[in-house]
């Protein structure tokens, strides 16, 4: 229920989709400022919202919290957020890149093993192992 002061932590984490340690666990890690107090009680403006949206969909493309918290820490509140941003994000698609390659190597071998027989299966998921090892790119093994 609302207080007058503004929002419970537990009527945040309901909109949200959350629980509520998740919501005391963001403000320990610094994502989320710490509330206003009544009667000991957190007590959230609605703000909270744009916030918990903008960590949701900052997660939902990958970004971890400690790269959510360089956002909020450093990028938003510097002269250039923009390029920091961008920068940023071009660090997050590098590395979905290599995630995409190393995907498409687990692809590749566990298609061949699955093409191994069973009564030489060992002998067949070694070499096959091996020559996966000697196709894949250095950064790779």
């Amino acid at each position: 229920m609302a207080n007058s002061k503004g929002l419970s932590i537990g009527e945040v984490a309901r909109q949200v989709g959350m629980l509520p340690t998740t919501l005391r666990y963001y403000e320990s890690i610094g994502l989320l400022p710490n509330p206003t107090r009544e009667n000991g009680r957190r007590c959230y403006d609605t703000a909270i919202f744009q916030r918990l949206e903008m960590i949701q969909t900052a997660q939902q493309a990958g970004f971890t919290l400690a790269e959510v918290r360089v956002l909020f820490d450093e990028i938003l509140w510097s002269e250039s957020p923009a390029a920091k941003w961008n920068s940023l994000i071009q660090q997050k698609l590098h590395e979905m890149d290599r995630m995409l390659v190393n995907i498409q190597n687990m692809k590749h071998l566990l298609e061949d093993i699955l093409g191994c027989d069973n009564e030489h299966l060992a002998e067949c998921m070694y070499y096959t192992a091996q020559k996966h090892r000697q196709t894949a790119p250095a950064e790779n093994r």
